[in-house]
């Protein structure tokens, strides 16, 4: 058979040739090399995992915990900066994820998702805050914006209205434009985390150890940010793209097994999670529907924080 010589900026692999992934750029074709496989990208998943859980989750915390007096109502509050600090280093983690892929990776799709999300973020950032800051005010997070004792009674009516669009900015809007982009770049640098079966490794102990906070944290964001369809529809994408791979003869490496396991083990935590609370009426009240996935914070504010004032 005739060989065409490789091009330029065409990269080949010992005894496996190359794979060319075309329309990356013009006069470039991309190559993705299955010949070795990626190692486990221990740093960039640790500082993730790191951020994520001090900068997303501690912030509401961090909120609470630090007094007035330092955080006025009228002025950000310790989670905002929090927040500030996530909007910039998750997206940088995410770039520098992308760029260890083995496979060059679409980029107009990346930027543009990249930005999306830094304007997701940064929309759900001034609402979240605000909604917060409520709390200090009486504002119960179980109930809907109207239900709320400090919101029903605002004179004038309109004003409901204007709480009403701030919530939907924060809940809808901001969690739209921030989640699907962020779970898309998940999804793009998992189709590049692909090996041949021969050269199936391990996963580092060190990987197996963030396995579970990982799966805490995406449990976290499913439930609190209620994008559960979001998150079922890129499960699902996974599973099917590994059962497409596997009949080529490619088996996830360590990062993608990291992140399928990860994704797994998380579902499995908002089973429980609905399981335990599936009885709860009030709350079933404020997610009516087929699909009832309580938010933490509202469970917070309706029993661990009822339970705290009792005490007190």
């Amino acid at each position: 058979m005739f060989r065409t010589p490789p091009g330029p900026g065409t990269r080949t692999s010992p005894g496996l040739g190359s794979r060319t992934s075309p329309g990356l750029g013009p006069g470039h074709p991309q190559v993705w090399d299955t010949s070795k496989a990626s190692p486990f990208h221990l740093d960039l998943w640790f500082y993730f995992t790191l951020q994520n859980w001090v900068l997303d989750f501690g912030r509401p915390i961090a909120m609470i915990i630090f007094p007035l007096e330092w955080f006025p109502l009228n002025k950000p509050s310790a989670g905002d900066y929090f927040h500030m600090a996530y909007n910039v280093i998750t997206p940088f983690l995410l770039l520098k994820l992308i760029e260890r892929s083995p496979r060059t990776l679409p980029r107009s799709m990346v930027h543009v998702s990249i930005i999306t999300f830094v304007m997701g973020a940064s929309i759900h950032l001034v609402g979240d805050s605000v909604n917060h800051r409520l709390i200090f005010s009486g504002y119960q997070h179980h109930l809907s914006v109207r239900e709320n004792p400090v919101i029903r009674n605002l004179r004038p009516q309109t004003l409901i209205d204007s709480f009403e669009l701030l919530y939907y900015y924060d809940e809808y809007l901001g969690h739209s434009m921030w989640y699907i982009p962020f779970f898309l770049i998940l999804f793009i640098y998992f189709t590049g985390c692909f090996t041949p079966a021969a050269r199936r490794g391990r996963m580092p102990l060190a990987a197996l150890l963030l396995v579970g906070p990982s799966s805490l944290y995406y449990w976290y964001l499913v439930t609190e940010g209620q994008i559960f369809i979001l998150y079922i529809f890129t499960f699902f994408a996974m599973m099917a793209l590994v059962m497409h791979q596997r009949r080529k003869g490619l088996v996830l490496d360590s990062n993608g097994l990291f992140l399928f396991l990860s994704f797994i083990i998380t579902l499995l935590l908002i089973a429980a999670w609905v399981g335990w609370l599936w009885n709860d009426k009030i709350l079933r009240k404020k997610y009516p529907g087929v699909i009832y996935i309580p938010e933490p914070w509202a469970f917070y504010t309706l029993h661990m924080n009822n339970l705290h004032q009792g005490a007190s």
